[in-house]
Formats: structure tokens, C-alpha cells, sequence
């Protein structure tokens, strides 16, 4: 699977009571479908994923992949903290047509996870689901930095196709990737402009707007209508070997430059152009305007991500037209101070 560009970290909104609130994600999957983005990730740690039951997971999973157009690429965050549990989810992504599932290191029983059970739990995870595995480094949330060396030996697998690294460090990405590039290849479909293809795109389509008649049925009086066949997806194939992406706005143009894939960031879900305009002209060889987009957005996400953490990004998806709501206790919410230092950071980013 290509994983490549800018995904949005999407986030879960709840209404006042807590519940989901699902017509307010589908709208914004909807909207970050109309982006340019390559595609979004749900129920990552800005999806407050830690935050739902099995059940509410489940219906996030559906009624977010239903809202998607079938050209993104989606990743279902699926962690859980036995292998049983976490492939049990991957199989319900794979339901409800997710191309990618992201999973991170179990950590309740911290002081026992050694580098052979960190090892065991990846490879048994890749072995069993039946959707590639990209690994996902957040020691910020999870109390486990993945060593360069583990990440190395997990990139062997056959299952396990690249990392979302949310250090924040470039040189641990760049040390990532070094250490990363004897991977093996995997010759991956993609569009003749060599973009991902996703399993929904390949699904088959009818057209069921504007009645078909065959020929054949007028001739013989039959006048039942069907459905318009639709042309099937052109496709090519790319090798891609093991794709290290970026966790972190602040360092994308850094993260690129040292030969990320992209990023997937909590920043775009709700100004997702400030982030693709990196990207795009980066892609363009523009490295003048990438800086300066980079520069645009540096601050901003260090404060409302870094700092504020998920109550500043749902307050800012709502401040630039997205849905965001509160964060499910025992998040708190901001003051109004903080609600006006973020209106004032992104005047500039509105998107």
C-alpha cells in the first residue's frame, strides 16, 4: 500500500452528553475528502481513540469509512493491548474497507514488554491481520519509545509496510529511514499518475444515475432499466519499500527533506492546505515557498497540538469550519484565554 503526502489525524466529536456525534464526523470526512490530501487516519491518538469501547469503535470505524471518498486512503487506529484484541479490530477494519490499520506498542504491562515481546506482539499482529500494519511511535502517549533497531527488524516483515514516527525528532526519523532502507520492495498498485489506489476504488461500481437499456432489451420489448456500467480503475504498479512517516507539523519540510513519505498530522485536521501546501511545493522542487508554508505553521502547532493537546485541536477544527466539540473527561476543556490565543495563531491558516 502507498502511503504517501499529507493524512489528516481525525478527531471524534462527542456531543455535550459525550456520546458520538456521528453526523458531525460524517461531515467532516466528507470535507477532508474534498481536500488534497492523500487521505486521513481515525481513531489515532487524536481521535481520543483510548477513549471508546469496543462498540463505539466499531460504529466510528463504519460511519467514517461510509462518509469517505474511495480515492483516500484511510487508516483504522486499531491498538489494542493482547494481540487477540488488536487483530479482532483489524478484521473489522478490513469490513468496513480500511486500506492500512496503525498500531502501537501495548503498554499495561510496561515493565514486561522487553524488546522480544515488543518484537513477538508486531510480528504476531502482521501475521494475523488482514490489512498491512504501519507501526506507530508516540512516547508522548505511550510510555515506550521504539528502538531504531526493533523498527529495523520489523520492517523484514512481509505484513508491516512503514511507521508513523510522533517523536518529533528528525534525526530519528532520518536514522529511521537509514536504518530502514534494506526493507524489501513490494511492487504496490497505484493510479497511472502513481498515486495510491485504495481497495474501495477497486471495488466494483455502477452508475445508477440515468437509466441503461441495451439494445437487445428494446429490440425484444423489454424496457427494464439497469444500472450504467462505470469504466474500472486504470492502474500501474510502484515498488515501495518500508514508508516512514512523519507525526509531527513542525518538522514536515525537515521530515520530507531527510526522505519521509509524508506526515500524518493532527494540524490538518483543521487546516489541512497549510499542511498539503508544504507538501506541494516541496513536490515542486520549491524549496523558498515550502520554508515558508513550513514557517507559517510551526508555531501554531506547537502550541495548540504540543501544548493544548486535544481540547486545541477540537476547538480549532471548529474554529476553521470543522466539527470538533469537547473532549471526552477526564480531558479538560480550555479557558477562554487559551479559545483566543487560538483564533489569533491561526488567522493565517484558515482553511
Amino acid at each position: 500500500m502507498l502511503i504517501e503526502g499529507v493524512l489528516a489525524a481525525v478527531p471524534t466529536p462527542f456531543y455535550s452528553d459525550e456520546g458520538i456525534y456521528f453526523r458531525k464526523l460524517e461531515a467532516n470526512m466528507a470535507r477532508y475528502s474534498r481536500s488534497l490530501m492523500a487521505g486521513m487516519v481515525v481513531l489515532g491518538s487524536t481521535g481520543e481513540a483510548v477513549m471508546l469501547n469496543d462498540a463505539e469503535t466499531k460504529d466510528v470505524l463504519r460511519v467514517a469509512a461510509e462518509a469517505a471518498a474511495p480515492e483516500k486512503v484511510l487508516i483504522a487506529g486499531v491498538s489494542r493491548q493482547s494481540v487477540k484484541q488488536t487483530v479482532e479490530m483489524a478484521e473489522t477494519a478490513a469490513k468496513f474497507q480500511y486500506d492500512v490499520v496503525l498500531v502501537h506498542a501495548p503498554t499495561y504491562y510496561a515493565g514486561q514488554m522487553s524488546t522480544a515481546a515488543v518484537l513477538n506482539y508486531f510480528r504476531s499482529v502482521a501475521d494475523r491481520s488482514p490489512l498491512p500494519v504501519l507501526l506507530y511511535n508516540i512516547p508522548k502517549s505511550v510510555p515506550y519509545q521504539m528502538p531504531i533497531e526493533v523498527i529495523a527488524e520489523l520492517a523484514q516483515h512481509s505484513n508491516i509496510v512503514g511507521i508513523k514516527d510522533s517523536s518529533g525528532d528528525v534525526e530519528r526519523i532520518r536514522a529511521t529511514i537509514a536504518a530502514t532502507g534494506n526493507a524489501p520492495r513490494r511492487a504496490t498498485t497505484v493510479t497511472p499518475v502513481f498515486e495510491a489506489v485504495t481497495g474501495r476504488m477497486l471495488m466494483p461500481k455502477t452508475e445508477s444515475a440515468g437509466a441503461f437499456v441495451s439494445a437487445g432489451d428494446l429490440a425484444g420489448g423489454a424496457a427494464q432499466a439497469t444500472a450504467v456500467p462505470v469504466a474500472a480503475t486504470k492502474t500501474r504498479t510502484k515498488e515501495v519499500g518500508f514508508q516512514v512517516l512523519a507525526g509531527s507539523a513542525s518538522i514536515l519540510l525537515e521530515s520530507l527533506e531527510a526522505g519521509a513519505a509524508g506526515g500524518i498530522l493532527a494540524f490538518a485536521a483543521f487546516a489541512p492546505q497549510a499542511c498539503q501546501e508544504v507538501h506541494s511545493a516541496w513536490k515542486d522542487h520549491d524549496l523558498k515557498l515550502a520554508e515558508e508554508k513550513q514557517q507559517r505553521i510551526v508555531r501554531p502547532n506547537q502550541r495548540i497540538v504540543g501544548q493544548l493537546g486535544i481540547s486545541g485541536v477540537k476547538y480549532s477544527c471548529d474554529f476553521n469550519g470543522y466539527f470538533g466539540g469537547r473532549a471526552r473527561i477526564p480531558l479538560l476543556g480550555l479557558t477562554a484565554t487559551e479559545k483566543a490565543e487560538i483564533e489569533a495563531l491561526l488567522v493565517a491558516t484558515r482553511s
